[in-house]
């Protein structure tokens, strides 16, 4: 345990510092980060792909790795917060990387996306506003709309990105 907690920290003290980085605080304004801050933050997702598999592995996880083998790279591109790959599995469809971590895959993103909005909106007898924070995905955003009963649905994504690039490769 003492290992997950060093790497725990670690990881913390790492997007605590890339944070401060990322903006400046003069005149009550914040200000995104130069073209040469984000590439000193951050990583390039295109690193993880080596003899056609893209490979996740991290602080967060010691001990595993996952790996899909790459069909063909659909996007990748770097937001004002983070990088962002989509690429075309030969296994598990398309598939979200976000700072090397994989959010998605077509193949499964379904066993999330609907554990995480039916059964709070099945506990509730008739939930009528929810509140997505995070999801740029959209898959939740998705599954929440199979509710007659929902009338708006409020989603906080702070990366336009990650929405952009969902709405052209997901479901």
């Amino acid at each position: 345990f003492s290992n997950l907690g060093y790497a725990y920290r670690k990881q913390s003290i790492r997007i605590e510092s890339r944070h401060k980085r990322r903006f400046k605080m003069s005149n009550d304004e914040q200000t995104p980060p130069t073209d040469e801050a984000s590439a000193e933050t951050g990583l390039n997702g295109m690193d993880l792909i080596i003899d056609g598999w893209f490979h996740e592995r991290g602080v967060l996880w010691p001990g595993q790795a996952m790996s899909l083998q790459v069909k063909k790279v659909l996007e990748h591109r770097r937001s004002d917060f983070q990088d962002i790959l989509v690429f075309e599995s030969t296994h598990h469809g398309n598939v979200l990387v976000l700072d090397g971590v994989i959010q998605v895959t077509e193949r499964d993103e379904f066993a999330y996306q609907e554990m995480i909005a039916h059964l709070p909106l099945n506990a509730h007898p008739c939930p009528k506003k929810v509140l997505v924070i995070g999801g740029g995905d959209g898959g939740v955003l998705r599954e929440i709309a199979k509710h007659d009963c929902v009338e708006k649905i409020v989603l906080c994504e702070i990366d336009g990105g990650v929405i952009e690039t969902s709405k052209k490769y997901l479901p």
